[in-house]
């Protein structure tokens, strides 16, 4: 079990973009580094925040974008350091992320956007949602949990993982552990290149950081309390662990009353890689 949580925890560090794509395609962007983040808004209408996991990079929704940029302004959030960008601080990363984002949204203001976050972004969604109410709408959570320590049993507490993933940090940084990307992460291996490829552009330090706060904070305790609508989307790899996944999901958001599990059958972690078109369809529906 600790092995296959070992798989799936380094996963989390597993996923960069260059942001090319999206420049290309996208008219009147706009962009603001700040001092853990950078934001990039593209276009008008309806706002949509796009939060990438860890590691990643805003192109990772490039192909969503395509679909679902007419009629919306989509605001893509990275968090500095990761895909090649410039690393910023490493100190209360995931909450100084999440508070910048809030920031930024009342400057601009825009209140109660579309927020769509996956892995560590989904993790970031929540903490907007509970911490800063109306910098965040609806919710949609792909493949996210709201304690990552829950792979290591029920039992699990952010105290008892924290020296796993330490470990895990510590071997990032020092080099030691090579670069590579678990099997849960896509079912492709076009897709298992590419973030192997966005893997390698970000900084060991930030994603370090990143991994251990992701992997030991604990919003469960927040959940009651987020009164916004709860989309979460969760990858159902194979009929083999479609059981054992809807059972995970289903104890992770129980506390949360506005949540609806949706299974995206036929997809690792990477759902916007595996299932772009499903990924497009259910983005679409929540958007409605």
């Amino acid at each position: 079990m600790l092995r296959t949580c070992s798989f799936i925890l380094a996963a989390l560090a597993a996923s960069t973009l260059d942001w090319s794509a999206t420049a290309h395609a996208a008219p009147a962007a706009a962009e603001q580094r700040l001092s853990r983040i950078t934001i990039r808004s593209v276009g008008e209408g309806a706002p949509v925040v796009l939060i990438p996991g860890l590691a990643s990079a805003p192109s990772v929704y490039d192909g969503l974008a395509t679909n679902i940029g007419a009629g919306h302004r989509l605001i893509f959030v990275q968090v500095n350091g990761f895909a090649g960008s410039a690393a910023g601080p490493t100190d209360n990363l995931l909450p100084g992320a999440v508070d910048e984002l809030a920031g930024w949204l009342a400057a601009n203001k825009i209140e109660k956007p579309a927020v769509i976050g996956h892995s560590m972004g989904g993790l970031m969604a929540m903490m907007l949602a509970s911490k800063h109410p109306a910098a965040a709408g609806k919710l949609m959570i792909v493949d996210a949990l709201p304690f990552y320590g829950m792979l290591f049993g029920p039992s699990a507490t952010p105290d008892a993982i924290r020296p796993v993933v330490e470990q895990m940090r510590a071997g990032m940084v020092s080099g030691k552990v090579p670069v590579q990307v678990p099997p849960q992460m896509s079912n492709t291996d076009a897709g298992k290149a590419k973030i192997l490829e966005w893997l390698k552009a970000s900084d060991p330090k930030v994603v370090g950081e990143a991994l251990v706060e992701d992997a030991t904070t604990d919003v469960r305790p927040d959940l009651p309390g987020i009164k916004q609508p709860i989309t979460v989307l969760y990858a159902v790899p194979s009929s083999e662990r479609a059981a054992i996944t809807k059972a995970l999901y289903t104890d992770a958001y129980k506390g949360a009353p506005t949540a609806k599990l949706v299974a995206v059958d036929g997809s690792e972690h990477f759902i916007m890689l595996d299932q772009p078109a499903r990924l497009a369809t259910e983005v679409e529906a929540f958007l409605r």
